[in-house]
Order: C-alpha cells, then sequence, then structure tokens
C-alpha cells in the first residue's frame, strides 16, 4: 500500500475580545494536501514542543498570514505592518529551524517563505508599495487576488517541479524578502525584482514560494508543487520507516 505521508501545518490563532482564542488553518491549504496524496494536521503553537512535534512528521507546510514582527530580523515596524499573532510567529519559526536542520521536506507559502528567510537570518521589505518602484499589484486581496508573471530561474528545484521559467500566478503580498537568509537560493523574481521563490539546495526539499498555489487548485503549476512536497515527503516516511524497521529487535535477531 502505498504511503500517505502525514504533513503538519502550523496553525494561525484567531483572538477576538471576550471569546477564547482559536487555532485554525484555512481548509485550501488541508484539500490541497489531501488532493496531492497527503494526510494534514494542525499544529498549534507550542514553539518548545516543535522538534518533538516534526518528529511524528513527514514534512511541514508553512501557510500564509499577517507580517512577521520586524523585531526577528533586528528593525523597527514600518506603520503598515500588521503582525502576526507572536505565538503563531514562535511556532513558526521553531518548526522552519528544526525542519531545515533534520532534513524534513517543508514547503513555505507567502508569509511562509518569509519564515523560512527571517528564520534563516534573512531580513525582509517591510512594505512594497513606499520602498519598490512597481506597476504590480503585489497586495491585491485574497478574495480577488490579481495575477503577474513569476520569472523562475533555470537549475532550480522549483524550476524542475514547474517545467517552466516563465508563471502566472496570484498574490497577495504586501512585504517580500530582502536580505536572503544563510544558505538559501532566489528560485524567482517578478518583472520588477521583488523575489518570488526560495530553496536551500543543499536540503532534500525546503522551498518557498510568495504566491497561493493552494488557491490555483485545477492548475498545473500548483499540482506540481504539491505533488513534488509530498512526494519528498512520502520518500522521507520510507525512509524513516525502512530506519525504524532496521533497528527494531526482530530485524536484529534479538528477542524480548
Amino acid at each position: 500500500m502505498r504511503i500517505k505521508p502525514i504533513i503538519g501545518i502550523g496553525s494561525d490563532v484567531a483572538h477576538k475580545e471576550g471569546q477564547r482564542d482559536r487555532a485554525f488553518v484555512y481548509t485550501t491549504y488541508t484539500e490541497a494536501l489531501r488532493r496531492a496524496g497527503a494526510v494534514a494536521v494542525i499544529i498549534p503553537p507550542q514553539p518548545e514542543n516543535a522538534a518533538a512535534i516534526v518528529d511524528g512528521l513527514d514534512g511541514i507546510l508553512l501557510a500564509g498570514g499577517d507580517d512577521c514582527d520586524p523585531t526577528a530580523y533586528g528593525e523597527t515596524a514600518h506603520p503598515t505592518v500588521e503582525p502576526m499573532d507572536p505565538r503563531r510567529q514562535s511556532n513558526e519559526l521553531a518548526l522552519a529551524r528544526v525542519a531545515r536542520e533534520r532534513g524534513i521536506p517543508t514547503l513555505g507559502i507567502c508569509l511562509g517563505v518569509q519564515v523560512m528567510n527571517v528564520a534563516s537570518g534573512g531580513t525582509l521589505i517591510q512594505d512594497i508599495a513606499s520602498e519598490v518602484k512597481t506597476e504590480i499589484d503585489h497586495a491585491s486581496e485574497p478574495s480577488d487576488r490579481h495575477r503577474h508573471e513569476v520569472l523562475v530561474e533555470k537549475g532550480t528545484r522549483l524550476g524542475k517541479i514547474l517545467g517552466k521559467q516563465e508563471l502566472d500566478v496570484n498574490s497577495s503580498h504586501h512585504q517580500a524578502i530582502r536580505n536572503v537568509g544563510q544558505g538559501l537560493r532566489v528560485t524567482a523574481h517578478a518583472p520588477d525584482g521583488v523575489i518570488e521563490g526560495l530553496e536551500d539546495p543543499s536540503h532534500p526539499f525546503y522551498v518557498g514560494v510568495q504566491w497561493h498555489p493552494e488557491d490555483m487548485s485545477g492548475e498545473g503549476s500548483a499540482s506540481a508543487l504539491f505533488g513534488a512536497f509530498v512526494e519528498a515527503a512520502r520518500t522521507y516516511a520510507q525512509k524513516k520507516r525502512k530506519a525504524s524497521t532496521d533497528l527494531s529487535p526482530v530485524a536484529a535477531g534479538k528477542s524480548e
């Protein structure tokens, strides 16, 4: 039977005055993983348990959301910054670091790729509109995401997955990568120079994109990206299972 890898999604946190806080993810992420053949589970904020959580998973998805608090990379916040819940930020940064250290397949989407960059020592453009001369509406609303072209670098893992160097994607972000984190490689740009993709070339699968493939169901590029991610997680799961079997008392010729 073909293994269905278990992929954890870092949750967002909803806070409303007078109500209990809620950890959640949007179903577009879980459905994209299901279509690609994975089992999706939600990871509520608990950064102190990141290592233990990752040990029980075959992949990590870092989803979109509000902004990183710029203090995480040593800067003062621009007036437009809308920081994510600090519990989520601590959790996401911990998951990104542990997953990278342990070689666990990781896909970052929008905020997710920014978290991957910050976790690796990189920085962000805090407000594209005031810092980048562009005619692209990067910050279009999630309810009506605008589209623009992305140029994918040859020879990158992302380029091999997509099988093309030009791609039409959606866009809903007002921040972007500025200084690239240690060991990461730029894989895609918008025509105005805004970075649209990063990856760690030394990692089995540590890939992030600035657009929202989970909201591009039915499009070949989205299916290819989620398919490659889930396949990497499946390979990781198979290696874990084999290692566990090789170390079991029965495999070692031992009795209880």
